[in-house]
């Protein structure tokens, strides 16, 4: 597997060589999402052999305004323009209303997605539960006994993954260049390997991993690797690879149309928590299967009590004592999907960069973006584009 790829014309005029280290820094991240697996060795989530039918319905919604970061009247148009979107993908009612790429994307192009892998993740946990096959109340080493000594030994529930309430001692900082996120990402392959510090891999890594103090439970604290483990409990509990259980429980049954990937680290293990590359359009398959209470393709494939448990569990005191308060500040985590705003119908998944699968059951609506952002963590892109959906909302509701 190639680590490196020569991109041409890029910027116009030159030749850049695209490395992993720099794949993620902008402006090579507008190629590199799109062309994971030029980079990082992945493997494969197979599509369905009876995709799930889309059909057109255009609406303009290019002129719908809202409020840029400064506080200007920003149309959908120019705020997909300045913002480093890639795709853009509206359903209403289960039609495509609006469709738009940019930066060399096209309705076949797969493009990283990010933590929106972590929803991904948890809806599937709904599947095997309801297959008999994952307890979420029981304990991580009923599946990894390997765990025991780690943070997820004593105490620690598939349950606790799902909520991001592991009382783990690890602090996921994008920008620290010696923080747990690059040594976390160094296992996973997704660093250039640095000649001093020893070879590992993402399983290894995670048995290193150990408690700061809190209890299971108490706080909402957001660690990747929290999704990586949840992987490797699927995997012990089907007996199949991560990529083989998510294709036959999910993405086959949901009517996917195209083959997705997700990227493995040396020994072969999955990257749950943020490796998946999938197409805009099956995406909003996806969230449209969210919408629809888990039916897709003329099926229930996630039970409809997951669904109602994502809008409606979680716990409010462990997500105000927690890190993410200044993203949802009234917001709600359950399953790995953020409920925007308590006592409001919105839901999403979203990734760093700029990845989001908006649902907004009320307006009938679904939203998927990607997007190659500079910084993995923008939040005034992230609250103009909360913005930005209501607007889109309003509009196809007839209120703007």
């Amino acid at each position: 597997m190639n680590s490196r790829r020569i991109m041409a014309a890029f910027p116009p005029g030159k030749d850049e060589l695209v490395t992993l280290a720099n794949w993620r820094q902008h402006p090579f991240n507008e190629w590199a999402f799109r062309n994971v697996r030029e980079l990082l060795p992945t493997a494969n989530i197979a599509r369905s052999r009876e995709p799930a039918a889309l059909s057109f319905a255009p609406r303009f919604l290019d002129d719908a305004s809202f409020a840029n970061p400064r506080g200007e009247a920003i149309t959908v148009a120019a705020a997909l323009r300045s913002s480093h979107t890639d795709g853009i993908v509206v359903l209403h009612r289960g039609q495509v209303v609006s469709e738009w790429y940019a930066h060399g994307m096209t309705p076949d192009t797969l493009h990283l997605i990010f933590s929106v892998s972590k929803s991904v993740a948890g809806t599937l946990g709904g599947i095997l539960a309801d297959h008999g096959k994952l307890d979420p109340d029981a304990p991580v080493v009923s599946y990894i006994p390997e765990m025991e000594g780690s943070v997820y030994g004593s105490g620690c529930t598939v349950r606790h993954l799902l909520d991001m309430s592991v009382g783990i001692r690890f602090e996921e900082d994008y920008l620290d260049p010696d923080g747990d996120i690059m040594k976390y990402r160094r296992s996973t392959g997704w660093e250039a390997p640095d000649p001093s510090v020893p070879p590992t891999n993402l399983r290894d890594y995670l048995r290193t991993l150990r408690p700061n103090g809190n209890p299971h439970g108490h706080t909402f604290h957001y660690v990747s690797t929290n999704t990586d483990v949840l992987g490797w409990v699927y995997e012990r509990a089907c007996g199949i690879s991560y990529a083989k259980i998510l294709s036959q429980y999910l993405w086959q049954p949901m009517g996917a149309e195209h083959d997705a990937c997700i990227t493995v680290d040396s020994r072969g293990a999955a990257r749950v928590a943020g490796g998946i590359s999938a197409t805009l359009r099956d995406l909003a398959r996806f969230g449209e299967m969210m919408r629809n209470h888990g039916v897709s393709n003329g099926r229930q494939v996630v039970p409809s009590w997951w669904i109602d448990d994502i809008r409606h569990g979680g716990n409010a005191e462990a997500w105000s004592r927690g890190d993410l308060t200044q993203v949802f500040p009234n917001g709600n985590y359950r399953s790995k999907w953020y409920t925007i705003e308590r006592g409001e119908t919105p839901f999403a998944a979203v990734g760093i960069h700029g990845q989001w699968i908006y649902i907004d059951p009320a307006s009938e609506m679904v939203i998927a973006r990607v997007s190659s952002q500079p910084l993995p963590m923008d939040l005034d892109f992230d609250h103009m584009w909360l913005r930005g959906y209501r607007a889109i909302s309003a509009r196809l509701c007839g209120k703007a």
